[in-house]
């Protein structure tokens, strides 16, 4: 039987961890084992973020077994935005790590979008190791329009669906509600926080709209919520706001189009690879995204109206949107290519 060695075993909400899943749902169903020691026998090794383990790796590659590599993007908020010694020095480590996986390491290299493969070249150079573009993907079964749902009637509500919105990460937070804010205007509206935000951002935040005194607007903190429990409160909201300032290729705007949800955001990172016109609307940003400058909030929440007012049709166009570019199979198969050249 094949057998591939998916390393770090990363576990919780995040985006790595809801990859290591899905790809390895994927795996199994095509009767290919998976293990995450490497020490154990395997016919190629995905490295799917930061190992220490790297003298493993060595041999690994030197008993002639494929290491793949697959690169998120680059920790950078804490270069533009001081967020602390402890999570300075643990992003640029984690920067350090990867470059070296990728340059010393890797015989082959995966990025998950058009954006991460440019900035890593730009930053780092081009890569040593042949490499290629897959973006993520979803399971179009799970993450669906159909099944339980409480979307209001009484207001419109915008889901932001992030791992953290923290320390350095919170600045599209306070966008995404100005946005609301000035659809508030017009349309009752209700934001709606999965994820982790720290209780100074949450107070911040509530004392804005209380100096603002905006009425028509509520904000709603739900802390990390259980990837069960995701399909569901997609489809119990309106619009999704992608809140990541430079999103790599996040795995909360894929699965939010599955399930017939609406994206909106600003023209920064892979979004535009993502969303295609009539599954949402990405505008320009308006200002400089790499200095955290605050983006053309009136544009977005212009565009965000029409959407609000057809949603059958974008809600349509999203679905279709995910069946045509983001299915698990599709995503999976690549991969094998990759790791295995379809030698199976």
């Amino acid at each position: 039987m094949t057998r591939i060695c998916i390393t770090p075993f990363v576990q919780g909400t995040g985006g790595m961890a809801s990859f290591r899943l899905k790809f390895e749902q994927g795996l199994k169903a095509r009767n290919i084992d998976v293990t995450h020691d490497l020490n154990d026998k395997s016919d190629a090794v995905l490295v799917i973020a930061g190992t220490r383990f790297l003298l493993d790796l060595k041999r690994i590659r030197q008993r002639g077994i494929r290491v793949v590599q697959r690169l998120d993007g680059i920790n950078w908020v804490q270069r533009v935005k001081w967020s602390g010694v402890k999570y300075t020095v643990r992003a640029e480590y984690g920067n350090l790590m990867l470059a070296t996986i990728r340059n010393h390491f890797a015989d082959r290299v995966i990025y998950q979008s058009q954006f991460i493969r440019k900035w890593w070249e730009d930053w780092y150079g081009a890569a040593k190791a042949p490499a290629t573009v897959i973006i993520n993907g979803v399971d179009l079964d799970t993450y669906t329009p159909e099944g339980e749902s409480d979307r209001p009637t009484d207001r419109y509500r915008m889901l932001l669906l992030e791992g953290s919105l923290a320390r350095g990460l919170n600045s599209g937070l306070f966008h995404a509600v100005s946005v609301a804010e000035k659809l508030s205007s017009k349309y009752p509206m209700e934001v709606v926080v999965a994820g982790t935000v720290d209780e100074g951002t949450q107070r911040k935040l509530t004392s804005v709209l209380s100096v603002n005194s905006v009425v028509n607007l509520s904000v709603k903190f739900l802390g990390t919520v259980p990837r069960v429990d995701i399909p569901k409160l997609a489809r119990s909201s309106h619009l999704m706001y992608c809140a990541e300032v430079n999103p790599p290729c996040p795995n909360s705007v894929i699965e939010a189009l599955a399930c017939g949800l609406p994206v909106i955001g600003f023209d920064s990172g892979s979004l535009k690879e993502l969303v295609s016109d009539d599954a949402g609307c990405i505008v320009p940003y308006g200002a400089n995204p790499w200095k955290l400058e605050t983006p053309d909030v009136d544009t977005l929440a212009a565009s965000a109206g029409e959407v609000l007012e057809k949603q059958s049709q974008f809600r349509a166009a999203a679905r279709k949107r995910a069946e045509s570019q983001f299915g698990l199979d599709q995503m999976v198969e690549s991969y094998l290519k990759v790791l295995l050249d379809d030698g199976r």
